[in-house]
């Protein structure tokens, strides 16, 4: 403990001589701690304040001290070892007790409880975790609150870290497991896969007809096969996803999600993104073929007239038929789709939203060295896609998507009368039949 003449010389002065002595003691404490800096010495002030709150609470549980009251409910019963959340430690204090006036229970104190609590430890260490801290470096990371204070902290080991970071992740994943979607109308659904070593994870986000993104949910699997796919859409549908209302479905190109969709959702519009088949196009192509045939793809895609966009494209597909006889394959699978939005009459789309949620999920999971298991993948997703929907910002042209709402609304009319035909149908016989044309 600092001493008042130390204090005195700190502060300045013999006016200190003059304050009471539990006010020369106090401030000879803080003297110190404000060589150490002011956050220091805010924590010291915070300390001492939360120690009067203590008391406060136990004088009007217990009643004042020194006077008898018959009808008093509680009675002190000492001091005890503490511990308080302090940013990103638990720092121990000295905590008073009380028992019932029969003995038979401890009588808890909210004030402890509160300032007792581990959530904001949890916070604290799950946003840095996900910032791109290590579990070995998370204690250089924490900020100067005194000697005294870093000496008693505890929770900061590599393995406490450890613990509370797989605590809280799960907490996470049960939340975004058991979302809702009762009341939520969407106009997008988007799905695509994360593998995170050689472990497959499909996700799903959904925009709604106010240019919101929400992460719905995630499903684990070893590869992005029709089987998760099924699983994660019926999983949606249970949780109130509702299939009367029309939702354009955005995918990747991939065959599996497509049949899933199919499977679960029905004759929903199916929007494939143009980046990705034009670079499954352009892979089957050498380098030197590739400008001309990406500048016919794009300006056939930018066209409003759907069935003209269709015959630019059938032409290319037909044009690389004897050069590049992949390419053309890769051109014919599934291309219709790429023109959905053209032919609702909306412009074109991509998977970018999708693929920015999980490019945040790779980012923040990018010192993990060791996969342990299919659940550790889970929770590092679930963590990685609840931190992207705090990053995200309404779409743009927001203002457009209750139009494509009520578009897709008036596609899906159309092809419910024909809806068995249109799901006994495959990819490869819709490739089949748009190769004989």
């Amino acid at each position: 403990m600092r001493t008042v003449e130390h204090a005195a010389d700190e502060f300045g002065g013999d006016r200190l001589e003059e304050l009471p002595e539990r006010v020369r003691d106090a401030l000879g404490e803080l003297a110190g701690a404000a060589k150490e800096g002011l956050l220091a010495l805010s924590v010291g002030v915070g300390l001492g304040v939360l120690g009067e709150l203590l008391e406060s609470e136990v004088d009007e549980v217990v009643g004042p001290r020194g006077r008898h009251d018959p009808d008093r409910v509680a009675v002190r019963h000492g001091r005890d070892a503490g511990e308080v959340t302090l940013g990103g430690r638990r720092v121990a204090i000295e905590r008073p007790r009380v028992r019932s006036a029969d003995g038979s229970e401890e009588v808890a104190l909210e004030t402890y409880r509160h300032f007792a609590a581990r959530d904001v430890l949890g916070r604290v260490v799950l946003e840095r975790m996900l910032a791109g801290v290590s579990t070995r470096r998370y204690e250089r990371t924490q900020e100067p609150v005194g000697a005294e204070a870093d000496q008693a902290a505890r929770s900061t080991s590599k393995s406490a870290i450890s613990r509370e970071f797989v605590a809280r992740t799960r907490e996470t994943l049960v939340e975004l497991m058991w979302r809702r979607l009762d009341d939520v109308r969407l106009a997008v659904l988007m799905i695509d896969g994360i593998v995170l070593k050689e472990r497959t994870t499909v996700v799903a986000l959904g925009i709604t007809t106010d240019g919101v993104k929400i992460p719905l949910g995630l499903w684990d699997g070893s590869t992005e096969n029709a089987t998760v796919a099924t699983a994660l859409l019926s999983d949606l549908v249970d949780r109130g996803l509702d299939l009367e209302q029309g939702v354009l479905c955005v995918l990747d190109g991939s065959k599996a999600l497509r049949k899933a969709v199919r499977d679960v959702l029905g004759p929903v519009p199916v929007q494939r993104c143009v980046r990705h088949k034009e670079r499954n196009v352009l892979e089957h192509l050498p380098e030197r073929d590739r400008p001309p045939i990406k500048r016919r793809l794009r300006a056939a895609w930018a066209l409003d007239d759907h069935d003209r966009a269709l015959d630019q494209l059938r032409q290319l597909a037909a044009d690389l038929e004897r050069s590049h006889p992949g390419a053309a394959a890769s051109l014919r699978e599934g291309v219709p789709e790429t023109l959905t939005l053209t032919r609702l009459g909306i412009r074109g789309a991509s998977t970018n939203p999708c693929e920015s949620m999980i490019e945040c999920v790779r980012r923040s999971a990018r010192n993990v060295k060791r996969w342990q298991s299919g659940e550790m993948c889970l929770r590092w997703t679930a963590a990685g896609m609840l931190e992207a929907e705090r990053q995200f910002r309404r779409v743009i042209g927001h203002s457009d998507l209750a139009k494509l709402a009520l578009a897709v609304e008036r596609d899906l009319q159309r092809a419910r009368p024909d809806a068995n035909a249109h799901t006994s149908s495959t990819p490869t016989e819709e490739a089949a039949r748009f190769a004989t044309v």
